[in-house]
């Protein structure tokens, strides 16, 4: 028996954190996630870090009963490997966790405590923090559609239309139920995630979080978002090509229009997606310079 293992008397949540040339973070992260009494299965899944990263996550397994490694597959995909991950595990919540976000204490078990008073809840984040303690961008959010993303990047909102970014304004003081979240920090019951198919595979990294959001939401599911609980999220540790990166944010998103809005046949998405583009190819250029 561990001597780090928790007394059970707080529902028991599983926390898969995918990783992929993490970085120095990965080890505070996993360290803040078994601070938290409702983590009873942390699984780590290895994308393909380091040779020397996978040996610390595998002493770590050793030493750590409640840790579990998942490597030797190679780099999946965000999507594939929470997938991988979430099925290694049986804890009736499931946390899917960013491995650059570290939890502040009590957080995960403040949020059982959340989601134990409210059954109804499908879909829950806490607040999103940068660094230096201000809200992150996406951490709560209204839905992205083709209107609402061409809203935001023209600048309509300044005419009051709605908008896809809600970290400008004022944050709730309470419980607030939103449309959308960041993917930094999703927890779900397990039944819930089970139920609208987990993770879709279809993407390799960027968007599926806003695609579950979409999916909860469509399987008449709410989504809440907890200001009095927190996170930190460092952003920017791997060491995962810029470039490669804003391809597959352009992917992902030009996708999820695919799915959810009817594609380029569709004039509004096409004309959203043909500016995704154009902004991927003018950050290509930039970088090439």
């Amino acid at each position: 028996m561990s001597e780090h293992t928790p007394p059970t008397d707080r529902p028991a949540c599983a926390v898969v954190i995918v990783s992929y040339h993490t970085g120095p973070c990965l080890t505070d992260c996993i360290r803040s996630v078994l601070g938290e009494t409702s983590a009873r299965e942390v699984v780590v899944v290895d994308n393909g870090n380091p040779e020397e990263v996978v040996s610390a996550l595998r002493s770590l397994a050793e030493r750590e009963e409640r840790v579990r490694l998942l490597t030797g597959h190679g780099n999946v995909g965000f999507g594939r490997a929470c997938n991988m991950g979430a099925r290694a595990t049986t804890s009736p919540y499931l946390l899917l966790l960013n491995p650059d976000s570290v939890l502040k204490p009590g957080t995960l078990d403040g949020a059982m405590i959340r989601l134990a008073e409210r059954p109804g809840i499908s879909l829950y984040t806490v607040r999103i923090e940068n660094p230096d303690g201000s809200e992150q961008r996406g951490c709560r959010r209204n839905l992205m559609t083709p209107w609402t993303c061409l809203v935001e990047v023209s600048g309509l909102y300044r005419l009051g239309f709605k908008r896809i970014n809600l970290h400008g304004t004022a944050a709730p003081d309470e419980l607030t139920e939103v449309e959308c979240i960041s993917g930094s920090f999703l927890l779900f019951p397990r039944n819930v995630f089970e139920k609208i198919g987990g993770m879709d595979e279809d993407y390799f990294l960027h968007m599926e979080d806003v695609d579950v959001c979409y999916r909860v939401r469509k399987a008449g599911g709410q989504i809440w978002f907890d200001p009095m609980l927190s996170a930190t999220h460092v952003q920017g540790t791997s060491d995962a090509r810029g470039i490669f990166i804003e391809k597959q944010k352009t992917r992902g998103g030009t996708l999820y229009f695919s799915k959810h809005f009817g594609g380029w046949k569709n004039p509004l998405v096409a004309l959203v997606n043909l500016a995704l583009w154009a902004r991927f190819l003018l950050i290509s250029i930039r970088r090439k310079r």
